[in-house]
C-alpha cells in the first residue's frame, strides 16, 4: 500500500507496529471487528428470516442453520488473514484475479449487484423499525397523522394508513447521523452494547418457554438434525444459508474491519524478517479468536431466534409477513405468558421485545450501511484507475453512501412494504454469491500464502469443506427454483 498518514488505518506506519498479546485475556482485549460483524448478522435475518423459517418449518432445518452459521467461518478467516499478511482489502484482493474486466475484476462487478439487491433487505429493515415503534407509541403516531392532516390532509390519510412510515423515516434519519459522526470505534463501542443486549434477552426469552405449554423438548432437538429439507421451505431454507451466519457480505467487510481495527498495520509491512513472521502469526490468532468468538455469539443468537419461530410460531401456523409482521412476531414473546404464573409480566415482555426488535434491526441498518459505504468508496477507487484513494477522499465517499444508502432503502420499503419478501430477495443474491467468494479465497490462499503465516492442514480441509457446502446448496437451489418453473 502506499504511504499515507499515519493515522490513515488503510496505510502501513512504523510507529503503528506492535506485538502480538501472549495470552488470552490480553488478546481478547484486541478484538472486535468480529462483534461489528456479528452485530450485522444478528439482524433481519435471525429476527425475521430465521424464525419465519422456523414458523415453516418447525424444529426440522436446525441442522442447516447450524451449519450457515458454522461452516462459512473458515472462509472468513481465510479472508482475514489475506487482509492480515497482505495489507490489502477484499475488493483490491478480488480486482487481481484472473477473469474479465471492466475497469476492475468481474467479482467486483458481482458483489456490486449483490451488494444493491441487498439494500432490499436495509429496506425491510427500516420498515419492520418502524412497524416496532408505532407498536410501542401507537398514540403518538395517531397524534403525528392527525397533525400532518390540518396543514396537508391527503398526507395525513396516508400516514394514518401507512403509520410506520414516519418512525422508518425517523430512525433512518438518526442511523445517517450517526454513521456520519463516527468512526471504527464508535462503531464498535455501540455495536458492542447492542450485540450483548439482544442476545441476553432473546437465550432468557427461550430459556423461559421451558415453564409454557411451548417448551422445547429433546424430542424437538433431535428432529432437527435429520437432514431433511421441508419442499415447502427450500426458498426459504436456501435465503436463511445465504442470510443467517457470516453472509456474503459480511464475508466481504470483515477484512475491512479487521484493517480498521489495526491488525495490518500492528503487523507492519511483509518482510523476510523473522520477526516479521512471528508478529503476522500472533496478530493471525487473534483474528481468529475474533472470528470464533463472534460466531459463537451469533450462533447463540441465531439458534434462540429459530427456536422462538419453530416452538412458538409453527404450531399455530403463523406466518410473521407484511404490514403485521411485528405483531406477528411479538407474539413469540407474549402468547407463551398466558396462562402462566408469569402473565404479569406480559406489559414487560412486549416493550422489552419490541426494544430489542430496534435495537436488532437498528444496529444492522447501522453496520451494514457503515460496511457497504467503505466498499463502495473502495470500488470507486479503484474503477477509476488512480490507486488508492487518499484519506480524504475516503472519508468523503463514505459518508456520502452513509446518506445515499439508507434512503434508497427507505423508498424500497415505501414501495414494496413486505420485508419478508425484500430479505428473501436479498438472501438468494447473498446466498448465489457465496460460492465465488469461498472460491476466491481458496484461490488467494493458494496464489498468495506466506508458508511462515499459512493455515493448517485441518484448516485447508474446512475451507475446502465450506467451498464445496456452499456451491452445494447454491446449486440445489438454482436446479429447485428452475424446476419449480417447469
Amino acid at each position: 500500500m502506499v504511504n499515507e498518514p499515519s493515522d490513515d488505518p488503510y496505510a502501513y506506519s512504523a510507529a503503528a507496529v506492535q506485538d502480538p498479546p501472549r495470552s488470552l485475556l490480553p488478546a481478547l482485549r484486541k478484538i472486535g471487528p468480529g462483534i461489528i460483524l456479528a452485530a450485522s448478522i444478528v439482524g433481519t435475518g435471525e429476527l425475521i428470516n430465521t424464525t419465519s423459517l422456523g414458523a415453516k418449518a418447525g424444529f426440522s432445518l436446525l441442522w442447516l442453520i447450524l451449519l450457515s452459521c458454522v461452516i462459512k467461518v473458515f472462509a472468513q478467516i481465510e479472508l482475514g488473514r489475506y487482509a492480515i499478511v497482505h495489507g490489502k482489502t477484499t475488493l483490491e484482493a478480488f480486482d487481481s484475479l484472473p477473469g474479465p474486466r471492466a475497469g476492475v475484476s468481474w467479482l467486483c462487478w458481482l458483489w456490486l449487484i449483490m451488494m444493491l439487491t441487498t439494500q432490499a433487505q436495509i429496506a425491510a429493515m427500516e420498515g419492520t423499525v418502524g412497524q416496532a415503534a408505532h407498536m410501542a407509541f401507537p398514540n403518538a403516531s395517531n397524534a403525528i397523522a392527525a397533525l400532518v392532516g390540518r396543514v396537508a390532509p391527503a398526507w395525513g390519510d396516508y400516514l394514518g394508513t401507512h403509520q410506520e412510515f414516519f418512525w422508518a423515516g425517523v430512525t433512518t434519519a438518526a442511523a445517517i447521523a450517526l454513521l456520519i459522526s463516527g468512526g471504527y470505534r464508535r462503531l464498535e463501542h455501540v455495536t458492542t452494547v447492542l450485540v450483548a443486549a439482544v442476545t441476553l434477552f432473546t437465550v432468557a426469552s427461550v430459556v423461559a418457554l421451558q415453564w409454557t405449554r411451548f417448551r422445547i423438548t429433546a424430542g424437538d432437538v433431535g428432529q432437527g438434525f435429520q437432514l431433511h429439507v421441508p419442499g415447502a421451505a427450500t426458498a426459504l431454507a436456501f435465503s436463511a444459508f445465504g442470510i443467517t451466519g457470516v453472509g456474503a457480505s459480511e464475508l466481504v467487510a470483515y477484512p475491512y474491519w479487521c484493517i480498521e481495527k489495526g491488525y495490518s498495520r500492528f503487523v507492519g509491512r511483509r518482510s523476510d524478517e523473522p520477526a516479521w513472521g512471528s508478529r503476522a502469526a500472533g496478530w493471525i490468532r487473534v483474528m481468529q479468536l475474533d472470528a470464533w468468538f463472534s460466531m459463537a455469539v451469533f450462533t447463540v443468537a441465531t439458534v434462540a431466534f429459530y427456536f422462538l419461530g419453530a416452538a412458538v410460531l409453527h404450531p399455530q401456523g403463523l406466518d410473521p409477513k407484511g404490514p403485521e409482521m411485528i405483531p406477528t412476531l411479538s407474539r413469540m414473546y407474549l402468547e407463551p405468558l398466558e396462562g402462566t404464573p408469569l402473565a404479569w409480566t406480559r406489559s414487560f415482555s412486549r416493550v422489552g421485545f419490541l426494544l430489542g426488535a430496534w435495537a436488532v434491526l437498528f444496529k444492522t441498518l447501522y453496520v451494514a450501511t457503515a460496511a457497504n459505504s467503505r466498499l463502495t468508496a473502495d470500488f470507486l477507487g479503484r474503477l477509476r484507475g488512480k490507486g488508492e484513494l487518499t484519506p480524504r477522499e475516503r472519508d468523503r465517499l463514505v459518508k456520502l453512501f452513509c446518506v445515499v444508502y439508507p434512503l434508497l432503502s427507505i423508498g424500497l420499503y415505501f414501495v414494496f412494504r413486505e420485508p419478508q419478501a425484500l430479505i428473501k430477495s436479498g438472501g438468494v443474491a447473498q446466498a448465489l454469491m457465496l460460492p465465488f467468494i469461498a472460491g476466491a479465497a481458496i484461490y488467494l490462499r493458494i496464489r498468495d500464502t506466506d508458508r511462515r503465516v499459512g493455515p493448517s492442514l485441518l484448516s485447508d480441509v474446512c475451507t475446502w469443506l465450506a467451498f464445496l457446502s456452499i456451491t452445494a446448496v447454491a446449486i440445489y437451489s438454482v436446479v429447485d427454483q428452475i424446476r419449480g418453473m417447469t
